[in-house]
């Protein structure tokens, strides 16, 4: 990135980070933020703050950021009412650096009140930010690289994108996805859910899909997370043979819905298929092709972060709604993924 007003580099003792909130999707999209930052000022205490809700980097997704990230503050009050615009945020604490990921109006005039003494802020083309980028500069589209030029702004490094970041699967969680996935077959996975229906391919379609795949000698292999418990039932009616493995017995106690067990999962599967989701970040992190279903949501914004991807979209079916994308085209997505993880001849 080439920064309009160089100065000399930043060497702070405390950061503070502020994100609106973080589900698993997102927290994997900022992920390269995390470990880049940390890289560019090994000593600093980082503070991450979710302003409006929760983060799961205080959760589910903790031990990825563990050294990396020092505090998690979550439901912060930041950016959810103008009466912040007359108060100081976080107890009137002080910063060396405030790293705003947002441009949303009321979360970075309330993050203004945050003393600090260096900011990079891109609201109101970066009016506020101690640092600018050049005028030609355009935001990108995607997250990722939205989140790595802040942090270029912030350090004067260089982060390039990459192309697939990998996760610290232990032991015990690669042992017990080899145990529900043994070698031999040849798994397909898929991932029905989403953050909500309007971006949910129709789980019948789901369930012929899978049929598809039990017809030409694989297994199809269902993912289901927390919300999706009750779409074991019909799945097992609709697509007979087809694995669960995150409802198998004893995995709920012992790894609950581990984003990063799911990733050990993926990691045994020939290729995966997904709605715009959370598990498909993960499935994208597992290394594994991977086709992803987008229709009311941006592509641009949320791809998976792997260079092993199918994309297919509603809009590509005259439309954003999901029931768009017929079955042939997610079978013919699916069948050139497969082909492209194939040995060379």
């Amino acid at each position: 990135m080439t920064i309009s007003d160089p100065r000399p580099p930043l060497a702070p003792r405390t950061i503070l980070v502020y994100v609106g909130l973080d589900r698993v999707g997102d927290s994997l999209l900022k992920l390269p933020f995390v470990r880049g930052l940390r890289q560019a000022f090994p000593e600093a205490h980082i503070t991450w703050v979710a302003g409006k809700d929760t983060s799961v980097y205080a959760t589910v997704m903790a031990p990825v950021v563990r050294g990396l990230i020092d505090e998690v503050i979550e439901r912060a009050g930041i950016g959810l009412d103008p009466l912040e615009l007359l108060r100081r945020p976080l107890g009137g604490r002080r910063f060396d650096l405030v790293i705003d990921s947002q441009r949303v109006a009321l979360a970075s005039l309330a993050l203004l009140r945050i003393p600090c003494r260096w900011r990079i802020s891109p609201f109101a083309r970066f009016l506020f930010s101690t640092v600018k980028p050049a005028k030609t500069y355009r935001f990108p589209k995607t997250m990722l690289r939205q989140m790595l030029d802040l942090l270029e702004l912030a350090s004067g490094q260089s982060f390039p994108s990459p192309a697939f970041i990998a996760l610290p699967i232990d032991e015990a969680q690669d042992k017990d996805a080899a145990g529900l996935l043994p070698p031999g077959p040849l798994y397909i996975g898929i991932a029905p859910g989403a953050g909500g229906l309007p971006k949910c391919w129709p789980l019948e379609r789901f369930a012929q899909l899978a049929n598809a795949q039990r017809d030409k000698g694989r297994v199809p292999v269902f993912l289901l997370g927390p919300a999706e418990i009750d779409w074991q039932t019909k799945l097992e009616a609709l697509a007979q043979g087809a694995l669960f493995p995150l409802q198998a017995p004893g995995v709920r106690e012992r790894h609950g819905f581990s984003p990063l067990f799911t990733v050990a999962l993926g990691r045994r599967l020939a290729a995966a298929i997904a709605n715009d989701s959370g598990v498909g970040h993960m499935l994208a992190a597992t290394g594994r092709p991977l086709v992803s279903l987008f229709g009311p949501t941006s592509p641009a914004k949320f791809t998976p972060m792997t260079d092993r991807l199918v994309l297919v979209t509603a809009q590509s079916f005259g439309g954003r709604e999901m029931e768009r994308i017929p079955l042939h085209a997610a079978l013919e997505a699916l069948e050139t993924a497969l082909q492209s993880d194939a040995p060379a001849a």
